[in-house]
């Protein structure tokens, strides 16, 4: 899983096995170690909910999608899932869940590791 912040707005891409988790109802976890004793910690979860929704409480930036949108979009042709919320000072916080597709341009291996075929181009 990757994760890109930047100002209000939280990106997650997910592979096939982290989506596929998902659909089976499991959580799917990372965290970077600061080196200081202390972990950043972000992860996706599915909850009985009604909607996408984000928090963070002790180190731990938290996604939840409902049970029902995480299946079907795991299982399904759809490249993200976006939500927003409102933030304590009025303003919005958009949340976007999508799935890491194949770079359409050589790179380290590394970096594909897992990714969804790149729909544009079958191979990189």
């Amino acid at each position: 899983m990757k994760i890109r912040i930047r100002g209000n707005s939280i990106r997650l891409r997910l592979g096939q096995t982290e989506a596929a988790m998902l659909a089976r109802g499991e959580t799917v976890e990372e965290f970077t170690d600061l080196g200081t004793g202390q972990r950043f910690v972000y992860a996706v979860t599915v909850k009985d909910a009604a909607a996408i929704t984000a928090s963070f409480a002790d180190g731990r930036l938290e996604v939840s999608i409902p049970a029902v949108r995480a299946a079907e979009w795991a299982e399904g042709g759809d490249v993200s899932l976006e939500a927003s919320q409102r933030t304590s000072d009025g303003g919005k916080l958009q949340i976007t869940i999508e799935k890491d597709f194949a770079c359409l341009k050589p790179r380290g291996p590394e970096e594909d590791r897992d990714s969804f075929p790149h729909p544009e181009k079958a191979v990189c």
